[in-house]
C-alpha cells in the first residue's frame, strides 16, 4: 500500500534528524516525566498499602471504642471470628535518675498479632518472643519499648523503669509492629506490653482515657469483611464503635497519598503547559528553516492540507518521541526512589511498572503537544507562496481545522485533569488559577516589551540596543517570560506555603500555644495538682495557666433527630463521625472568645446549655436555641446552643468544640485536662515535681510535637520543592528554545554592529539587558502570582499567621533575573564569535 505523500515528504526530511527541535523534545518529555513519576510512585504506595491491608489493620476488621467493651460487644466480636483485643493509653515514663517522657502503652493479648509478626530484639540484638518480653524480671512484669525512649531516658535494656505508678523492665527493643500504621498519630515513643500488667497498673480504671481495640480474622467460608462490618454495626448501632474493614486500612495515608500526587502531578502539568511556549516556539523556529521549502512546494501546486499534513505527521512523530522518553523516565523514577530510600519509606509499596498512570501521562503530553503545535501550523497553511520567499510567515490565524483542534486539545487537557483528580472543585480552581496567571504574565510580556519600545527613545548606548530588541517581534519578553514566571510563581507558592507554615511552627506557635500539655489530673486532687505546678512555675494566673474538666462524647442528634452524614460537610465530618474530647465550665474561660449568644451565668442551674466552635456549628448546619444530644458517660443529655465560640485549637484557650454547662453533668467525678505556658526550664522544673507527687498525670510537651512537626513538612517540602523546580526548569528550557530560535537573527545583527564599530562590551551589554529585563518582568510578576496563591493556602486553608521569608521573595526574582542575563550573555557569546562577512553574506 503507498503511502500517502505528505508522509514520505515527511519520512525524507526527518532522515535529516531532529537538531531543530531538542527544546521541543526536552519540554514535552519533562512534564510528562513529572506526571508519570508522580502517580507511577503513587500507585505503587497504593498497592503497597493494598497488598499489605491486612497486616497494616492486624486482620479483617478493627473495631474500636474510648471505653472497655461490654459483655455483648466482646461476645459479638468473638462469634464474628477468631479476634485479638488491645487497649491503649498513654503515661509518664520514669528512669530512677528522674527523666520523665510521655509514652503510648499498650497492651495485647496473647493472641497478638492475628497477622504479621512483631519486631522485638534483645540486647544482642536477636529476636526474641513477646511471651519471653511479657515474663519480665526480678517478679516485675517485662515491656518492649522504642529505641527512642531508652535513649531520652538514659536506660539500659534490663534495668527497672516506672510508667505511671507501675515498675516495669524493659526486656527487649521494639523495632516494628505489623499495625503500626493503622493506628495513626503518636505523641510519644510505644511501650508494648500484655493487657494483665496495663490493667494491674491501673490505667483501665474509672474515668482514665484509653482505647480498646479488636481486630478480627474472619473465618474463609464467612461474609466478606464489608458485609461482617455492616452486621457487627447493625447490632451496636448507638454504642459509638468504630469499625473498619481491610479495605480501610489506612484512610488517611490513602488520603494523603492522593492528595500528593494530584499536586505533584498538577505541578507536571503547569510544567507542560509553561513548556507549551517552548513547544511553540520550536515549531515555528523549525518552520522558519523551512520557508524554502514550503514556497517551493506551494509554487509547485501543493495545497495547504498538504503543507499541514506534511508538518504535522513529523511533529506528530517528534512529540510521540518526545511523551515516550517521558513515560520512560517517569516509569523509572518509582525505581530510583526504592534504590535511594527503600529502607525509609513510611508506606509499603511494590515498586512495578503501571500502564494506567503513564497512558494518563501520555495523554496529557499528547493534548499538550496538540494545543501548541497547532497554531504554528495553520498558520504557515494560510501564508501565500510570495510571502514565504519574502522570509514572512506571520500569516494571519483565522479559524480553521487546525485553531479548533488546538482549542478541543487544551479544553481535553483540561478535562483529564478534572476527571482524574481526587476533588473535581480543587482541580477546578487550581486549572483556572494557572490559565489566569498564564493570561497575566502572557500580558505582562507583551506590556513589558511595549514599555521598553518607548523608554528606548530615553536611553543611549547599550541600553538603547537592549531596549530595542525587547520591543522587537523576536523579543524574549513575548516567548520566554510568560513560562519563566509560570516556574517562578510555582516556586514562589511553594516556598512562601512553606515558609508561612514553618514560621507559625517556630515562631508564632511557641508563643501563642501552650507550653505543657496536663491530663488525666484526678478531679479530687485538682486544687492540689495546681498548688503542685504553683510551687514548679511561681503564682498561676488565666494567662499562663487554665484548668477544665474533660470527659470523651459524640453528637447523636440534631434538633431531636439523628445525624445525616451526607449533609454534613465532608471536610469537617470527623466532628460528628468519632467520639471527642468535651468539657464544661461554669463562668466562661479565659480564651472562650464567644462570637454568638451569650455564655451562662457561673451560678446557672437550668436545663443543659452548651456552647459549640464554629467548625461544628457550620459543619452541621446549627444556630443558637437549637438542640444537640450528646452521648456521654453513659447518658444521652440534649442541651440548647447558647453560645458559638471561636475555637483556636493550637492557641492558649479552650480548645474543645463541645463545652456544657457545669450543672449538666453534677455528680460526676471528670478528670481534669490543664495548660500552662513556660519555659524550658519551667517545664523540666513542673517534670520533676510532679513526678513526685503526680506520676500518674501525663505531660505532653508542646515543643517537642513542633519540631515533629517541622521535620515533618521538611520532609514534604523537599518533594513539592523538587517538583515546583521542574516548572521553573521548563521555563529555563524556553528561554534556551527562544535563544537558539532568534541565533541566526542575532548572529546578523551583531555582525551589522561590529561592522558599525560596535565594541564587544556594547553587544554584550545590550543583550544582558535584554535578557535581563525579561527576568525581572518573569521573576517579579511569578512572585506577585506566587503571593496570591499562597496566602489563601495559609490564611484560609491552614488558618495561620501569614508571613513573607522576604529572603526567598529576592532570591527568586535575583535568580529569574541572573539566570535570564547570563542567557542573553551567552547568545551574545554566540553571535560574536561568528565573523560578520560569512554572516552577511549567508543571508
Amino acid at each position: 500500500m503507498a503511502l500517502p505523500l505528505s508522509l514520505k515528504f515527511a519520512a525524507r526530511e526527518l532522515r535529516a534528524g531532529v537538531r531543530g527541535f531538542r527544546i521541543f523534545l526536552a519540554c514535552l518529555a519533562l512534564g510528562v516525566c513529572a506526571i508519570a513519576a508522580a502517580s507511577s510512585t503513587a500507585e505503587a504506595f497504593r498497592r503497597g498499602l493494598a497488598s499489605e491491608a491486612r497486616t497494616i489493620l492486624g486482620g479483617d476488621l478493627a473495631v474500636s471504642a474510648e471505653r472497655a467493651f461490654t459483655g455483648k460487644e466482646q461476645a459479638a466480636i468473638q462469634a464474628a471470628g477468631q479476634a485479638t483485643f488491645a487497649v491503649a493509653t498513654r503515661a509518664m515514663a520514669e528512669a530512677p535518675s528522674g527523666t520523665r517522657r510521655l509514652v503510648e502503652l499498650r497492651g495485647v493479648d496473647g493472641l497478638y498479632p492475628l497477622v504479621g509478626t512483631v519486631d522485638v530484639r534483645g540486647a544482642d540484638g536477636k529476636p526474641i518472643s513477646l511471651k519471653a518480653v511479657f515474663a519480665g524480671k526480678d517478679g516485675l512484669p517485662g515491656v518492649a519499648v522504642e529505641q527512642g525512649l531508652l535513649d531520652r531516658l538514659a536506660a539500659p535494656l534490663g534495668r527497672p523503669l516506672k510508667v505511671g505508678n507501675l515498675s516495669v523492665v524493659p526486656m527487649a527493643v521494639l523495632a516494628g509492629e505489623p499495625d503500626r500504621m493503622s493506628r495513626g498519630f503518636q505523641l510519644g515513643p510505644r511501650v508494648l506490653t500484655d493487657l494483665a500488667t496495663v490493667k494491674a497498673g491501673g490505667f483501665l480504671d474509672g474515668g482514665t482515657l484509653f482505647t480498646s481495640t479488636a481486630r478480627i480474622a474472619l473465618p474463609a467460608s464467612g461474609p466478606d469483611p464489608k458485609t461482617a462490618r455492616a452486621e457487627l454495626q447493625g447490632q451496636f448501632p448507638k454504642a459509638g464503635l468504630r469499625l473498619r474493614d481491610r479495605y480501610d486500612a489506612a484512610p488517611g495515608i490513602r488520603q494523603l497519598i492522593d492528595r500528593l500526587e494530584y499536586f505533584l502531578g498538577f505541578i507536571g502539568l503547569a510544567s507542560l503547559v509553561a513548556g507549551g511556549l517552548g513547544v511553540s516556539g520550536a515549531v515555528n523556529a523549525y518552520l522558519e528553516v523551512k520557508k524554502p521549502s514550503i514556497a517551493v512546494l506551494k509554487a509547485l501546486g501543493a495545497d495547504g492540507a498538504l503543507i499541514r499534513n506534511l508538518y504535522l505527521a513529523q511533529i506528530a512523530i517528534l512529540a510521540l518521541l518526545g511523551i515516550a522518553i517521558g513515560v520512560a523516565l517517569g516509569a523509572g523514577a518509582p525505581f530510583l526512589i526504592a534504590w535511594l530510600a527503600a529502607d525509609k519509606l513510611p508506606v509499603p509499596a511494590l515498586f512495578a511498572v503501571y500502564p494506567e498512570p503513564l497512558l494518563r501521562a501520555a495523554a496529557f503530553g499528547a493534548l499538550a503537544a496538540g494545543a501548541f503545535c497547532l497554531a504554528p501550523l495553520a498558520r504557515a497553511r494560510s501564508t501565500p507562496p510570495a510571502a514565504l520567499f519574502r522570509r514572512d510567515l506571520t500569516g494571519r490565524l483565522g479559524f480553521g481545522v487546525e485553531l479548533a483542534g488546538a482549542v478541543a486539545c487544551a479544553i481535553g487537557l483540561a478535562a483529564v485533569a478534572i476527571l482524574s483528580a481526587p476533588s473535581k472543585m480543587m482541580a477546578e480552581v487550581m486549572i483556572a488559577g494557572v490559565v489566569v496567571a498564564f493570561a497575566i504574565l502572557w500580558a505582562l510580556g507583551r506590556a513589558g516589551a511595549w514599555a521598553a519600545g518607548r523608554a528606548r527613545r530615553l536611553a543611549r548606548g547599550p541600553i538603547r540596543l537592549g531596549l530595542a530588541n525587547l520591543a522587537g517581534p523576536g523579543s524574549a519578553a513575548r516567548t520566554a517570560a510568560p513560562a519563566i514566571g509560570l516556574g517562578v510563581a510555582l516556586l514562589a507558592a511553594v516556598v512562601l506555603i512553606q515558609s508561612a507554615l514553618l514560621g507559625q511552627v517556630r515562631e508564632v506557635a511557641p508563643k501563642t500555644a501552650p507550653s505543657l500539655v496536663f491530663t488525666e489530673i484526678p478531679a479530687d486532687a485538682a486544687d492540689r495538682f495546681d498548688g503542685e505546678v504553683a510551687a514548679a512555675l511561681g503564682p498561676l494566673n488565666p494567662d499562663i495557666y487554665l484548668r477544665m474538666p474533660m470527659f470523651t462524647g459524640r453528637i447523636v442528634a440534631l434538633q431531636g433527630q439523628p445525624v445525616v452524614r451526607d449533609k454534613i460537610d465532608p471536610s469537617r465530618r470527623w466532628i460528628f463521625d468519632n467520639d471527642m474530647q468535651m468539657s464544661a465550665a461554669g463562668a466562661p474561660p479565659k480564651g472562650a472568645d464567644v462570637s454568638e449568644g451569650a455564655w451562662w451565668p457561673a451560678s446557672y442551674a437550668g436545663p443543659p446549655l452548651v456552647s459549640i466552635g464554629e467548625d461544628m456549628a457550620k459543619a452541621g448546619h446549627i444556630h443558637l436555641g437549637d438542640s444537640l444530644t450528646v452521648t456521654a458517660l453513659g447518658a444521652e443529655i440534649e442541651a440548647k446552643v447558647a453560645a458559638i465560640r471561636k475555637v483556636d485549637v493550637g492557641g492558649f484557650g479552650p480548645g474543645f468544640q463541645v463545652i456544657l454547662d457545669s450543672h449538666a453533668l453534677d455528680g460526676a467525678a471528670l478528670r481534669q485536662v490543664a495548660i500552662a505556658k513556660t519555659t524550658k526550664a519551667g517545664e523540666e522544673r513542673v517534670l520533676r515535681r510532679l513526678g513526685q507527687s503526680f506520676p500518674e498525670v501525663n505531660v505532653i510537651s508542646v515543643r517537642e510535637q513542633l519540631e515533629a512537626a517541622k521535620e515533618l513538612f521538611d520532609r514534604l517540602a523537599l518533594a513539592v520543592r523538587g517538583a515546583a523546580g521542574v516548572a521553573a526548569l521548563a521555563g529555563v528550557l524556553v528561554l534556551a528554545g527562544a535563544i537558539a530560535a532568534g541565533a541566526r537573527a542575532r548572529a546578523r545583527e551583531a555582525a551589522l554592529l561590529k561592522v558599525l564599530g560596535a565594541a564587544r562590551g556594547q553587544v554584550l551589554g545590550a543583550y544582558a539587558i535584554e535578557y535581563g529585563a525579561v527576568g525581572l518582568i518573569a521573576g517579579t510578576a511569578g512572585t506577585l502570582l506566587g503571593v496570591a496563591a499562597a496566602w489563601p493556602v495559609v490564611v484560609k486553608v491552614f488558618e495561620a499567621h501569614w508571613s513573607v521569608d522576604w529572603a526567598g521573595v529576592f532570591a527568586l526574582v535575583g535568580g529569574a533575573v541572573l539566570l535570564a542575563g547570563a542567557g542573553g550573555t551567552l547568545a551574545a557569546l554566540h553571535a560574536l564569535a561568528k565573523r560578520p562577512a560569512p554572516v552577511l553574506r549567508a543571508d
